[in-house]
């Protein structure tokens, strides 16, 4: 089993930046690909951001594009994702995902293992 954990969310104005942090731990030589998704209120789960072991792949959401950038670091088995130029409409539950394969994928199926979340509001 792994087991991930965010950190980072908070409150922050509009234009502002935030740094979330997964730190994942258990079998973690079993986890390749990562990413991020997000939930708003009243709204279904959301892709934002994956990740390849290496990092040397990574992909966005359209809405995050150029805002958003995701990172990790396999030596402290941690994925950060930091936003820019924040805006009200982000404000969600962001969660981390991790999977067993190192393609990515955008689907939340396609993932096996899922933090608890942190909230992120942006106000306006």
């Amino acid at each position: 089993q792994v087991q991930l954990v965010e950190s980072g969310g908070g409150l922050v104005q509009a234009g502002g930046s935030l740094r979330v942090s997964c730190v994942a731990s258990g079998r973690t030589r079993s986890v390749y690909a990562m990413g991020w998704f997000r939930q708003a209120p009243g709204k279904e789960r959301e892709f934002v951001s994956g990740i390849s072991w290496s990092g040397s792949s990574t992909n966005y959401a359209d809405s995050v594009k150029g805002r958003f950038t995701i990172s990790r670091d396999n030596a402290k088995n941690t994925v950060y994702l930091q936003m820019n130029s924040l805006k009200p409409e982000d404000t969600a539950v962001y969660y981390c995902a991790a999977r067993l394969y190192n393609i990515l994928t955008t689907r939340e199926n396609d993932y096996q293992y899922w933090g608890q979340g942190t909230q992120v509001t942006v106000s306006a």
